[in-house]
């Protein structure tokens, strides 16, 4: 047994108290490590908060980060009754229902927004998804994430050439795909494009996917609810509200895709994972992660 199926017996509340913990410690270090990052960042893109709302709003999307990532491995030891309980609200789910009955296939793109653990096994109740997965360097995280993707029969692609291959196939083959659509890509799989309002390195994996297959676009995301008891989840047809998504043109398809991320980040920016080096790969950010 992975130790950290541990996690199926430590009680909800007493990860959420060892999470808050943690991000308490976070955010004492002002000058490294995630709340640093996540002040840069914030900073960016929200430029026109004062200082003291920029850092409120810095620190509890630390303490989001640090909850999401702790309940993710709750999810991940859990049974998928467990996580289909913890669901308490689905916004819209006729657009996912409806995307999926289309024979052009459905791209489903989930930023790095909340908690995608507990997506994992919802979104299965609708069939069985191609997913794009990076082995984790830790072998341990690593075994214990692919044990449970592999109890819910997901099917699992590399993060290359032949992954990329199984990505476009089950689309055209009517099937649906998840990507994440705002991660850093080698400088080969992406392009210098605008998120708000700031020139980054981008990838291009989604665009091309929507302006190829003309398949469906459906954004996924799952917070925690308003008085963070459970999760809500939202979904959006945002092929029908972008339809730039579908431009010949990469640099306008991947503008737009990350003009919906901009816009779903913009609803709930405290649960965004700002803490990763989102802006890095542009001449323009070279300089903005040195101290």
């Amino acid at each position: 047994m992975n130790t950290l199926s541990i996690f199926r017996y430590i009680p909800e509340s007493i990860i959420k108290a060892s999470a808050k913990l943690i991000a308490m410690f976070i955010n004492t270090q002002k000058t490294s490590g995630m709340l640093w990052k996540t002040r840069v960042n914030i900073s960016l893109c929200y430029p026109n908060l004062t200082t003291i709302e920029q850092e409120k709003l810095a620190k509890k999307s630390v303490t989001n980060q640090c909850l999401y990532y702790a309940n993710s491995f709750k999810c991940l030891a859990m049974p998928i009754k467990w996580n289909l309980n913890q669901i308490r609200n689905v916004y819209n789910l006729d657009t996912l229902k409806e995307a999926l009955a289309d024979s052009k296939g459905t791209l489903i793109i989930t930023p790095h927004l909340g908690n995608w653990e507990i997506l994992n096994p919802w979104v299965h109740q609708y069939g069985t998804p191609t997913i794009m997965y990076k082995p984790i360097r830790n072998k341990t995280i690593n075994e214990f994430i692919l044990a449970s993707r592999n109890h819910l029969n997901t099917t699992m692609v590399p993060t290359d050439s032949s992954g990329v291959r199984a990505l476009f196939k089950t689309l055209k083959q009517g099937g649906f795909s998840i990507i994440l659509p705002d991660h850093v890509p080698a400088p080969s799989g992406g392009i210098i494009a605008p998120f708000f309002g700031i020139n980054t390195l981008t990838s291009t994996l989604a665009s091309k996917m929507a302006q190829k297959t003309k398949c469906r676009v459906v954004s996924l995301i799952c917070v925690y609810s308003k008085n963070s008891d459970g999760y809500d989840v939202y979904l959006n047809d945002v092929g029908k509200q972008y339809p730039k998504l579908y431009d010949p043109d990469t640099y306008i398809s991947t503008t737009t895709m990350n003009k919906v991320v901009e816009d779903l980040v913009n609803q709930f920016p405290e649960h965004y994972m700002w803490g990763y080096k989102r802006f890095r790969g542009s001449k323009e950010t070279e300089k903005l992660y040195t101290l």
